[in-house]
């Protein structure tokens, strides 16, 4: 049986991988520092935590479910601590890609992070549709990376991802730098901002007189058919001639010119994830 040290365990998203883990075939070895996270995982599953040097000891596969900011600092310490072999997953590209792993050849790393579940999906139950984060009820796609080890070990972080972000569509094999493209680039930089964007604008209509359930209804509503056309979801559907004229009209007022090469140069994105994992610095 595959052994797993979850460090991290008691965290939130530490209590949701640990959830999926228990119920499968792999044996969970819990490490958390906090009295307060310990207290947090015993709750919501009985588990009680391991000290970190007899998880080390034990693990095929460690998992660390800790802040960007703190992957460097414990994974040089735990470096000379793990077996050879041994494949360390991380659940976010922003420490790999920015360089702050240290280095061993013996030992294999591995980049996950989910998709989320879909804007357009088929959930039913009132848990799934509820269930926004996914790795609970909804179902979701991930996208995984082997940045150094043996294929066999993509192959069985994969299975694990599977299993912790569960259920599971599509896993997508990508290279470090892509997850770091699609987050924070993509994801954050443009989707997120865009996103609240539209939330301040929805605010200012509402300031200007328009009702607020009105102007929600109304931009959401108008939101899931933009994306259905632009995305492909809705092949049938395009945008009326007064949108095209309102699209271009507004573009160059709301975006500048090269918005999109200075967000996804490589320098910029290399630079995005060291600011994550360095705030000070930022």
């Amino acid at each position: 049986m595959t052994k797993i040290a979850l460090l991290g365990a008691g965290g939130k998203m530490g209590v949701r991988l640990a959830t999926n883990i228990v119920r499968s075939n792999y044996e969970l070895i819990p490490v958390e520092v906090s009295d307060e996270g310990r207290q947090r995982l015993h709750d919501a599953l009985g588990l009680t935590c391991s000290s970190l040097d007899t998880a080390l000891a034990a693990a095929d596969v460690v998992i660390l479910a800790i802040p960007d900011r703190s992957i460097g600092k414990v994974a040089h310490e735990i470096i000379n601590k793990v077996k050879s072999g041994t494949a360390i997953i991380m659940l976010d590209a922003a420490a790999p890609h920015a360089g702050e792993l240290p280095e061993r050849a013996d030992i294999s790393y591995f980049v996950t992070h989910p998709c989320h579940p879909p804007v357009f999906n088929d959930e039913t139950t009132p848990d799934a549709k509820a269930d926004f984060f996914g790795g609970t009820s909804a179902k979701q796609h991930i996208v995984c990376a082997l940045m150094q080890g043996p294929d066999e070990h993509y192959t069985l972080c994969e299975a694990i991802a599977r299993v912790f972000y569960g259920p599971v569509m599509r896993s997508h094999r990508c290279t470090v730098e892509h997850i770091a493209i699609m987050e924070p680039a993509l994801s954050e930089t443009v989707a997120i901002t865009l996103c609240l964007a539209i939330k301040e604008a929805t605010d200012e209509a509402v300031r200007r007189g328009v009702p607020e359930q009105a102007a929600t209804d109304f931009v959401l509503g108008h939101i899931a058919i933009g994306l259905s056309i632009a995305f492909g979801v809705n092949p049938g559907g395009k945008f009326s001639d007064g949108a095209l004229h309102a699209i271009a009209l507004a573009k160059p007022e709301i975006f500048r010119d090269g918005w999109l090469e200075r967000i996804f140069n490589p320098a910029a994105v290399k630079q995005s994830v060291i600011d994550i994992c360095n705030p000070k610095a930022a």
